[in-house]
């Protein structure tokens, strides 16, 4: 199948014509099943266009492992797939995402929490509910246990903290960085094939351009497509945006260098790299990023990382 375009269409029919074995990585944010109501005070009701996010909850979870499935069939092995969704409640009862994921073909590999920072309902039935869920799910190689990250991506936590996409007119976008940090975890530079089977606004496929990578995206609304492809020809106007979490990820030294030579193994700090003298790559990385972030809080907290 040709990459780099926006497949138009319904996700699981189109996902069913994809050959099997074709895909890197998948990264998506399906719609919540939120019934089209639950708003609260900071956002309207969640209205897309093109689909009802109404469906019979049985139905909607069946459909999920489905189109889980489909994408597993997909994904070459020892593949990976960031599925990003929230925990809800209806009538009292929570509804987990584990629910139905556990019953896919998939490896669960971790469950990320994504801080948000911010949530549209505020009510006094729970705890503001501010977080959602990443789960890394994996398509086993072999064992289940897989490669390991390298050390610059395994330092960041499993605890995303950025606030959702404001400027893209979409109802629910997800932030560029979130596709990005996955894609760049677990490809590490290389060149992969990425997809967003609800691609939306095009987060993810800006990110997989943005980083060298072929994308397929699929996407229901003709609208939403074409927001996509003008983002796309768009790119590099978020490339400091990329850059930015690109910076996040080094380390002077892996634990195993620190440990073999007696040195601190404890938590990474990410204000001080520990007293070592940063590599020219991790320089290179830093000063660009200064060069192109016109934001002041932005170049103070680069210049704490370079001291």
């Amino acid at each position: 199948m040709r990459v780099n375009q926006i497949l138009q269409g319904n996700t699981l029919d189109i996902l069913k014509t994809i050959d099997s074995n074709i895909i890197d990585v998948c990264v998506t944010s399906p719609p919540y099943n939120k019934k089209e109501k639950n708003k609260g005070w900071l956002v309207k009701n969640v209205l897309y266009n093109a689909i009802s996010d109404a469906k019979n909850e049985e139905e909607y979870q069946n459909e999920q492992v489905e189109i889980l499935n489909e994408i597993f069939r997909i994904t070459k092995p020892g593949g990976s797939f960031f599925y990003n969704h929230k925990v809800r409640w209806e009538k009292g009862e929570m509804i987990h995402p584990i629910s139905w994921l556990s019953k896919s073909d998939w490896t669960m590999r971790q469950e990320i929490i994504w801080d948000r920072m911010i949530a549209a309902n505020i009510r006094g039935w729970r705890f503001w509910q501010v977080d959602e869920r990443i789960y890394w799910l994996h398509k086993p190689a072999g064992n289940k246990i897989g490669e390991e990250l390298a050390s610059r991506h395994a330092l960041l936590t499993s605890i995303w903290r950025f606030p959702p996409e404001r400027c893209v007119n979409h109802p629910a976008p997800f932030p560029m960085i979130l596709p990005a940090r996955a894609i760049f975890s677990v490809l590490d530079g290389k060149r992969g094939v990425v997809l967003d089977p609800y691609s939306g606004s095009g987060s993810t496929l800006v990110a997989a351009k943005l980083l060298g990578c072929d994308y397929l995206g699929i996407e229901i609304s003709e609208d939403y497509n074409s927001m996509a492809e003008e983002r796309i020809k768009n790119c590099e106007n978020e490339r400091a945006t990329l850059l930015e979490e690109l910076g996040k990820h080094f380390v002077s030294k892996t634990f195993k260098e620190r440990k073999k030579n007696g040195e601190n193994t404890g938590k990474f700090k990410q204000d001080k790299i520990l007293g070592e003298k940063l590599s020219q790559t991790q320089t290179d990385l830093l000063a660009t990023l200064k060069f192109m972030s016109s934001g002041k809080n932005l170049s103070k907290q680069i210049d704490k990382i370079v001291l």
